[in-house]
């Protein structure tokens, strides 16, 4: 399996490049094209220097919603002259416009995931049982793994656009692009794996980047945890429940190929093309 390539700067906790990650037809995907990161609020000037002049970074892909860009703030990256912010939600409950301010709305998660309990609340009444302390079942009694693909599909029908806009920026990028969102491991994973399965990576090693978040999430925890947008949020939540495991990823990936005939399948009924499937090998590889 490819070696993990931890970018490790002041500011974040869960930065790597995903190049040296090999492809079915035996090449690999280059460095240097594509970072994966937790939020980047942190990054002290001296990182901001390094990934401008080191790494070579043009584009950031915040996957960030509205809520926490308003009680977070834009991000230092913003307003550099030589890196170019595309911002897209992956939440239908994400909006920039709504009776009640950005900075004083729920995140999006919380108002999901609140429907998505009452809904299954109604369909199946049911005292909370002893195998809800099973391992691997997050609260509510419902399996780890596939809770986060749901979670993970959830994004694709909710936001398709943005989903589709996301890989598009990746392709057309000038330079290195980083895609990031809070922990840099559910959206940025749902992103990076769908971009790097699009451009011809091995289905094994997407899986094993995306578990690989799973030896950050004391850090990540630690770091959200201070700040305002997540906090509350975060109360209670274990390193267990937010670990990504590799059954997630293979999950995922496995609908789309039983739904679609492949990440490429579910992006043709998107209006993807063939020359959006080029244009992002070309960039990856």
């Amino acid at each position: 399996m490819h070696d993990i390539r931890w970018i490790d700067l002041d500011g974040v906790v869960n930065m790597r490049d995903v190049g040296g990650m090999p492809t079915v037809d035996g090449s690999v995907i280059a460095e240097g094209r594509l970072i994966r990161s937790d939020n980047l609020q942190d990054l002290s000037e001296a990182s901001i220097r390094r990934l401008v002049d080191e790494f070579g970074v043009t584009d950031v892909v915040d996957l960030r919603t509205h809520v926490e860009v308003a009680q977070e703030g834009a991000g230092p990256l913003v307003g550099h002259p030589r890196v170019r912010i595309s911002h897209f939600t992956l939440y239908a409950d994400d909006s920039p416009e709504s009776g009640i301010p950005a900075s004083e709305r729920e995140l999006p998660w919380e108002t999901q995931a609140r429907r998505e309990a009452a809904a299954r609340t109604a369909a199946a009444p049911r005292a909370r049982s002893t195998q809800d302390r099973r391992p691997h079942i997050v609260p509510g009694g419902v399996d780890h793994d596939d809770f986060w693909s749901g979670h993970y599909l959830s994004y694709l029908g909710q936001r398709p656009d943005s989903v589709v806009a996301s890989l598009r920026t990746i392709a057309r990028a000038d330079g290195a692009v980083v895609v990031h969102c809070a922990a840099g491991k559910d959206r940025t994973g749902t992103i990076t794996g769908l971009a790097l399965v699009a451009a011809g990576a091995s289905p094994e090693a997407v899986i094993h980047d995306y578990a690989a978040s799973a030896e950050r999430v004391p850090q990540i925890l630690e770091r959200l945890l201070r700040r305002p947008a997540y906090a509350a949020n975060l109360q209670g939540k274990t390193v267990a429940e937010q670990s990504p495991r590799p059954e997630t990823m293979a999950r995922l990936l496995a609908a789309l190929d039983r739904d679609f005939g492949g990440v490429l399948g579910w992006l043709d009924t998107q209006g993807w093309s063939g020359d959006d499937t080029e244009a992002l090998r070309a960039k990856l590889r």
